[in-house]
């Protein structure tokens, strides 16, 4: 035991020194070493393309399956724990197995594959740390049959994914896309802790480096006030070890789509504000404006992916804000809203603010991701309302994001929503069809018991109460899963 606990040790203490020295680790602030440069895959700094790309994951994330692989093309060891204590590679010198603790953050080139003697497959790699050749010896049959499966080459984190992400978008905006996200704990280690954030905020791209094997591109943001998180997402999946259909449930948010928005966190913005009258323009994020109703103007809260038609645009006098004219597009009402169209013209001392004010960043051209909704649906969403049938796209526009998903044996997936009253609803999926079953909600345990104690002389409440539309008027929180 003392043996064991000693060789632990002494992996450790070589992991931590060899990552002291590693660029591509990187923490959030406190525990943070971030890399400042902006690098391609081979090392060469490449002025940023301010292009907003057509399809960003598609045109700059590729697959790679093994049997598309390049030589040179640069991995790193990342071992999970359990790796720790086993052995993915041998040394091509002396045929001995060599330890992943030996190698964690270790940089590994493809160098191609051969036919050993023995007639298994030996997958072969240059370590750019100590110059030796090292293989992955397959566990059966020929490359061929080996290379097209998703099994790849365990421990290893591809490292084109991680450069390219930091090529495109180190110090740029994203919004988040979730709610879920972590911070560091541990400077020499792996530590984290889970946060909670806001969904659809502004953050800015602070740093970028290896995560783990599945999810390798670790993106630390950091928001307006200054607070640092991150995720570890998929890009490519190149060498990933994840089929597309494991990427559901918890492992959603670690598909970068669904963690962050590139593309949408700012619009850009014409320099003839004149350019939008009679265009389509939907809102990215929920926002207030102005309507007339009951024979005066009131404000009103306007919901994501409300689509309006741009009448007029007018200066506002003394200041540098226009005042938009829209008609929605479903009801035709008239809505006003006063925005600027650059961020150096908000005004910061009425505490204007880009979520509020910037025109890039609260409208989208077109009708949006509503458009593939129908009429009456788009009109459920609005008011918060879920009815069987709803595809989750369709749930998330009215509901945000759960804070809990869960997959029953049977297969049907069940997403908890918890309001502030003390009740939780459930939304359940048809596991043929991925849309609406049901919806129900039901006291949490704690509101259960104190409504009981509150008034004895009634009823108590149910467990479940089935509804047939379901409306998210109240105020969504997140919270924990329930006991």
């Amino acid at each position: 035991m003392k043996r064991m606990i000693l060789f632990v040790g002494l992996i450790m203490s070589m992991m931590i020194v060899h990552a002291q020295d590693n660029p591509y680790i990187v923490k959030t602030k406190g525990v943070k070493k971030t890399v400042k440069q902006t690098a391609t895959a081979d090392g060469n700094t490449e002025k940023k393309d301010d292009a907003e790309p057509v399809d960003f994951m598609s045109k700059n994330f590729r697959y790679y399956s093994m049997c598309d692989w390049r030589e040179g093309m640069r991995f790193m060891v990342i071992p999970e724990k359990y790796d720790l204590l086993v052995a993915t590679f041998h040394d091509a010198e002396t045929n001995k197995e060599v330890g992943n603790g030996r190698l964690r953050h270790h940089i590994m080139a493809y160098k191609g594959h051969e036919e050993a003697p023995n007639g298994r497959v030996h997958v072969l790699f240059t370590c750019e740390d100590d110059g030796k050749t090292y293989y992955f010896e397959l566990p059966l049959g020929s490359f061929e049959d080996y290379c097209y499966s998703r099994k790849g080459v365990p421990t290893l984190a591809y490292l084109g994914d991680v450069d390219k992400a930091r090529e495109l978008l180190m110090d740029q905006p994203m919004l988040t896309r979730s709610q879920y996200y972590r911070v560091d704990t541990d400077y020499d280690g792996d530590g984290y802790r889970d946060v909670t954030v806001k969904k659809d905020m502004v953050v800015t791209v602070k740093a970028v480096g290896v995560g783990t094997r599945a999810f390798p591109v670790k993106i630390i943001v950091e928001d307006e006030q200054g607070n640092q998180f991150y995720q570890c997402v998929a890009m490519s999946k190149t060498n990933c070890g994840m089929r597309d259909d494991e990427f559901v449930m918890d492992n959603e948010k670690f598909l970068f789509e669904n963690s962050f928005d590139y593309s949408g966190a700012t619009m850009a913005v014409s320099d003839n504000v004149n350019d939008y009258i009679g265009q389509t323009i939907h809102t990215n994020h929920p926002t207030t404006m102005k309507s007339r109703g009951a024979g005066q103007m009131r404000e009103v809260k306007v919901p994501r992916f409300t689509g309006f038609i741009v009448d007029k645009i007018d200066p506002v006098p003394d200041s540098r804000y226009y005042t938009l004219t829209m008609r929605e597009v479903e009801s035709r009402r008239v809505y006003t809203k006063n925005v600027a169209f650059s961020e150096a013209d908000i005004d910061n001392e009425r505490h204007g603010t880009i979520e509020e004010d910037y025109f890039g960043y609260l409208f989208g051209m077109g009708e949006g991701a509503a458009k593939q909704t129908s009429k009456e649906t788009r009109a459920l969403i609005r008011d918060g309302q879920i009815v069987p049938g709803m595809t989750k796209a369709e749930v998330e526009l009215a509901l945000g994001e759960p804070f809990q998903k869960l997959m029953e044996a049977d297969g049907t997936q069940r997403w908890m929503y918890s309001r502030t009253n003390g009740v939780i609803l459930e939304v359940w999926y048809d596991k043929d069809t991925d849309v609406v079953k049901d919806a129900k909600t039901r006291l949490t345990t704690e509101e259960t018991k104190k409504r009981a104690t509150t008034s004895k002389s009634k009823q108590r409440p149910t467990s479940r109460q089935k509804i047939d539309n379901v409306t998210a008027g109240g105020n969504y929180t997140t919270g924990t899963p329930l006991e």
